[in-house]
Formats: C-alpha cells, sequence, structure tokens
C-alpha cells in the first residue's frame, strides 16, 4: 500500500470517529431540554404553598364577612342568657341555681356535641357541620321561644347549645384559608362580628322585652341565623381537608376558583399530598409530640370560658341584684333583691343597667389593634400569658368600691381582656393542630371550655348573692394557674405553617 493510500485510509477512519464524538453531543443536548419540560410537568406544591401564593385578596374578604357572621350568631345565643335571666326569673319565679342552670344546660348541650361535631368535621368535612350547626340552632331558638315551662326551656336551651358547638367549628374552615402572616390580623378582627352579635342582642332586649315580651325577642334573635344558611353556599369546603381525605381534584377547584377571584394563579405544578387513613383520631392529639400541648390548652380553654362567661353573668347579676359598692347609686340601684318577706322575683333591667352591658360590649373590640400587636410581636404563649396575669388582676378590682362610671370603666376593661385572651386561644389551638386532627382538637377544645360555662353560672349568679369578694376570687385563681400553664406550653405558633399531618 502506497504512502498516499494509507494517508487516506487514516484520513478517513479519523473523520469517522469526529462524526461518531459529535453525535454523542448531540444528543444529551436534546435529552437536557426533554428532561427541562419533564421536570416542568413533573412540579409540585402542595395546598399550604398554594394558600400563600394566592395570597390574600376579595375571596377572603367574601370569607371574613360571611365566616366572621358566624360569630353573630353565637354571641346572640350565648348572651341571650345575660338578657332573658330576669325575665324568666320573674315569670317562673325562680331561684338562683335555677336561673344559673340555664346557662349550665346550654353549656352541657356544647360540650357533649363539641367532641361529635369536630369528630364529623374530621371525617366527613367542616362544611357540612358548620351548615347543620346553623340549621340545628336556629331551629331549637326558634323552638325556646314557644317553652311552656321551666323544663321545656333548659331542655331546648340545651338543644341550642348543640347547635352553636358545630357553628363554632366555622374557625377552623376559616383558618385554613388564611395565608400565615394574616392569620394573626384577620382571626381577632372577628371579634368585631361577636361584638356586633352581643350588641343586638342587648339593643333586642332594650327594645322588644318591655313591649312583647321575652319570647318575641328569642324570635326576632333567630334572623341572622337564617341569613347566613343562604350566605353559606358562597363559603366551599376547605381545601385541607379535602387533601385529607384523598379528594385532590375537589381541592384543586377550590384552589383554581378562589385563585379566580383573587386575580392570581396557582404555583406552577399539580397538587400533590398524600391522603391520611387516621383522620379524626383522638390518638393524635395525645401522641408523643401532642400531649403535654393538649392536656395544657384543655385548661387554658376550660379559664377561657370559665372567666369569659364569669364575667358576662357576674356583670348582670350585680347590676340586677344590685350587689355593687357604687358610691354614687341613682334610685333605680337601689332597688334591693332580698326583701324581709322573701326573695323579690321580678326586678328587670332598667335602661342605665342595659346601657352598662352595651358598653360593656365595646371594650371587646377597643383593644383589638393591641391583640394584633401582642401576636406578631411576643407570639401567642407570651400573649396568652400576659393576658389571663391581667385578667387575674381586673377580677380583684371589679370588687373595689367605686362610682358607677368606675364600675362600667373596669367592666369594659375585663371584658376587654376576656375576649382578647378567647380570640388568642382560638388562633393557637387552629395553628398548632394538624389538618388531620385540627377540628376535633378544637372540639375537645371547646368541649373543655363548656364545662367552664357550666360551673361558672353557679359561681356567678348562685354564690354571687352571699359575697362578691368570694364569688370573684375563683376567677382570679383560676386565671394565675392559667398563666403559669400557657408560659409552659412547648410549642410556639408565631409564622408557622398549618401542618397537614402529626
Amino acid at each position: 500500500m502506497s504512502d498516499s493510500m494509507r494517508t487516506q485510509l487514516v484520513s478517513a477512519i479519523h473523520l469517522q470517529e469526529v462524526e461518531l464524538q459529535d453525535k454523542p453531543a448531540d444528543k444529551p443536548a436534546d435529552n437536557q431540554q426533554g428532561s427541562n419540560n419533564l421536570f416542568a410537568a413533573d412540579e409540585k406544591f402542595t395546598v399550604e404553598e398554594a394558600v400563600e401564593t394566592i395570597g390574600f385578596g376579595r375571596f377572603h374578604v367574601l370569607l371574613f364577612f360571611i365566616m366572621g357572621s358566624t360569630n353573630i350568631v353565637e354571641a346572640m345565643e350565648i348572651m341571650l342568657l345575660a338578657v332573658v335571666s330576669p325575665e324568666i326569673r320573674c315569670e317562673w319565679r325562680l331561684d338562683d341555681w335555677q336561673v344559673a342552670l340555664v346557662s349550665t344546660m346550654v353549656f352541657l348541650g356544647f360540650m357533649l356535641c363539641g367532641v361529635l361535631g369536630g369528630y364529623l368535621a374530621d371525617r366527613y368535612g367542616r362544611w357540612k357541620v358548620v351548615f347543620g350547626g346553623f340549621v340545628w340552632s336556629a331551629y331549637f331558638s326558634l323552638l325556646t321561644s314557644f317553652a311552656p315551662s321551666y323544663g321545656w326551656f333548659i331542655f331546648l336551651r340545651s338543644m341550642v347549645g348543640c347547635g352553636v358547638a358545630g357553628v363554632s367549628q366555622g374557625f377552623v374552615l376559616k383558618t385554613e384559608f388564611i395565608p400565615a402572616k394574616h392569620r394573626a390580623f384577620l382571626l381577632p378582627l372577628a371579634t368585631i362580628f361577636w361584638m356586633i352579635g352581643s350588641m343586638l342582642i342587648i339593643i333586642l332586649g332594650m327594645t322588644v322585652v318591655p313591649t312583647l315580651g321575652w319570647r318575641w325577642m328569642i324570635r326576632l334573635s333567630v334572623t341572622p341565623s337564617i341569613i347566613l344558611i343562604f350566605l353559606f353556599k358562597f363559603i366551599p369546603e376547605s381545601a385541607r381537608y379535602n387533601v385529607s381525605a384523598g379528594n385532590i381534584e375537589a381541592a384543586v377547584k377550590t384552589l383554581q376558583w378562589i385563585a379566580r377571584m383573587n386575580r392570581t394563579s396557582l404555583p406552577p405544578g399539580r397538587l400533590v399530598e398524600p391522603s391520611v387513613r387516621q383522620r379524626g383520631s383522638w390518638r393524635i392529639l395525645l401522641s408523643s409530640s401532642l400531649w403535654k400541648t393538649s392536656l395544657l390548652l384543655w385548661y387554658s380553654w376550660f379559664v377561657a370560658s370559665f372567666t369569659y362567661y364569669g364575667s358576662v353573668l357576674s356583670s348582670s347579676e350585680l347590676l340586677e341584684k344590685n350587689l355593687l359598692c357604687v358610691t354614687n347609686a341613682d334610685r333605680e340601684h337601689q332597688v334591693k333583691h332580698r326583701h324581709e318577706d322573701g326573695v323579690c322575683y321580678c326586678i328587670p333591667f332598667g335602661n342605665a343597667d342595659y346601657q352598662t352591658l352595651l358598653i360593656s360590649c365595646l371594650g371587646e373590640v377597643a383593644l383589638v389593634p393591641v391583640n394584633i400587636a401582642l401576636l406578631n410581636v411576643v407570639g401567642r404563649k407570651m400573649s396568652l400569658t400576659v393576658l389571663q396575669l391581667l385578667t387575674a388582676i381586673l377580677f380583684m378590682m371589679v370588687n373595689i368600691c367605686t362610682t358607677m362610671f368606675g364600675f362600667t370603666v373596669l367592666l369594659f376593661l375585663l371584658r376587654s381582656l376576656v375576649s382578647m385572651n378567647f380570640n388568642v386561644v382560638y388562633i393557637y389551638t387552629a395553628e398548632v393542630y394538624p389538618t388531620v386532627a385540627r377540628s376535633l382538637g378544637m372540639g375537645f377544645c371547646t368541649s373543655f371550655s363548656r364545662i367552664g360555662g357550666m360551673i361558672a353560672p353557679f359561681i356567678a349568679q348562685v354564690l354571687m348573692s352571699q359575697s362578691v369578694i368570694l364569688a370573684l376570687s375563683p376567677f382570679a385563681v383560676a386565671c394565675v394557674v392559667c398563666s403559669l400553664g400557657n408560659f409552659l406550653l412547648p410549642i410556639e405558633t408565631k409564622g408557622r405553617a398549618l401542618l397537614q399531618s402529626s
């Protein structure tokens, strides 16, 4: 073989090697582009990421007003007890313990249905339980106005308490749609609706009871519940619940609808979260990571309800029976509860009493900015600790001999503190429990709170007649002990995402 032929052969082999090297170099580029497309198609997001990406918008305004209005219903049903107590005492000639039993039976119904409502909400959905609570409470509240006797009255009011337990699950439904950074701002503002409900029932008592009687007051108080039954169709089922139940398609539709309302979009990719079989199990609440939190929260809820309803019923009782040490009492406040010939049953509220109750209701929203600041600056745990200590001090100050204006100021501040504490404990509970047991956790907590509500009437309405300081002391002591328990809570939820599972 000549040199020229050898040179041509070597050149051909070399050229073939170069072509082989070029072709594999092109394929990885194609593979890289395909993998990029595959990566984009395989991108995933969670409900938490979707909620945060959607952010705050028009849907949340609608959510705030409709779900916030559930507090109007709850407040009217609970505050009704304080307004109607003097009327039923007069009509059926009741002793103090019988009047106190009315409130106790309402909270007993709330307690028994609180756990059941939480279990059903975790198993079958929040929306169904809240809607059913609306219908149930409105129906039995209306029946209460036709109660022919004291026995029927307390039975029907206990059924109302059972329905209100379902309505209270609306807080969980609302919380699960709100982005983390907005929860500490929006949730305390819901106190406005509670205040509106409290003031509505007091205004109804002031205007309707003297002319038409307490039965028509109850009938008119059902109106907000009926309106909300029709408005509730605009609120969807919780996307977090649907995901935990394995209904991903429904969760995506809900999130897409919210995104369109807020004029934004979902994160790129597809919604992926594992479904959880163990939903609504009490074992989750007492798991190794949550048992200490659960036990401390149960007591905290007990005290929150004990002190809140203690403050409401105490103020009503102090005004009705003229047990205040008032230095400038007018003629209206010089009517005594007990006469020489026995108990005076008919001492209805006067206009001044209704006005004092109205002013105290304003205290529930007056310090909302302080509440929001505490939540964002010092966190949930420290807020609970500080608020309970201040509440204990205010309860003891109510016994100070002062003017009627001074008592109104003290009552105003006391209602502010107990309301703020209830707000914070609601928020903390909704944030600390995972989605798979959030409603059940709330149900257990509200049931323990109703134990406090069951005991409060016998302290505020029965023991108060014997000694004001003796009746106020249990509330103050409970607050001090609770403050220490709140300080020992192991988890701070400030700025933390809502967990899907434990």
